[in-house]
């Protein structure tokens, strides 16, 4: 789940257990084979790839298993039938909700984000009913403990790739940039070996809530818990701060 302490959430992810990782590394499976479908196997000439594969170095998938899964998918092409759906709504209190998902079978994955809202007390919107209050950037989270760039070189480097805004965070830098530029801009980085904690296109908040009671907070974690377990949600955004 993307919120507003990034690199925490980043961190937190990482520590989840097994069971949560294996759901991280079919979602990137999914990306991976639509990506090679869309453009082809060859990394080099397929910038969503090239994402898709720096999404699932952050998430220390094997490369052994990054390799495997472009083969797989490049042999089975026929087979490859996802489609990308997106789904708003509120959760508790009004908090806004973006669910992105990949899914085979666009009954099934509408019927359980639905089910998701519905135990936990919010409810699904129309589309742009709740978009219109997040930005899509792309977002890089730098850990301040993986480099030895200072901030000052770090935010010129960022800037002169392509980047269009650089924050440093007290464990972290963050480097945002327009969707379009993100590639090149990730490139950049790889290319000068400064490792990524995260590297992805997001849905940014341009203003953050707070949950209001106790009850409120608990429904919206039953709501995030039950649709980061699902294998067809990709990601799960919200304002809250």
């Amino acid at each position: 789940m993307s919120g507003h302490s990034k690199f925490a959430n980043i961190r937190a992810k990482k520590e989840k257990n097994d069971a949560a990782k294996g759901k991280i590394f079919t979602v990137i499976g999914r990306e991976i084979a639509v990506a090679v479908k869309e453009g082809g196997a060859n990394p080099d000439n397929n910038a969503k790839l090239r994402d898709v594969i720096a999404k699932a170095k952050a998430n220390n998938m094997p490369n052994d298993t990054i390799e495997r899964g472009i083969k797989k998918a490049a042999g089975d092409l026929e087979n490859v039938n996802y489609s990308y759906n997106t789904y708003e709504g509120y959760g508790p209190g009004g908090i806004a909700i973006i669910v992105k998902c990949l899914t085979d079978n666009n009954n099934r994955t509408a019927g359980n984000v639905r089910s998701a809202f519905t135990k936990g007390g919010g409810s699904i919107g129309v589309s742009g009913c709740v978009s219109y209050m997040f930005d899509e950037k792309g977002q890089i989270i730098i850990d301040k403990e993986e480099t030895d760039m200072e901030a000052d070189d770090m935010m010129m480097f960022a800037l002169d790739a392509g980047a269009e805004d650089f924050s440093d965070e007290e464990d972290s830098y963050e480097i945002i940039t327009d969707p379009a530029s993100f590639s090149a801009v990730r490139d950049a980085f790889e290319k000068e070996g400064i490792k990524m904690a995260s590297a992805e296109v997001t849905m940014i908040p341009q203003n953050y809530v707070s949950v209001a009671s106790e009850e409120d907070q608990k429904n919206l974690d039953r709501i995030l818990d039950l649709l980061e377990a699902d294998d067809d949600v990709q990601d799960v955004y919200t304002n809250v701060e």
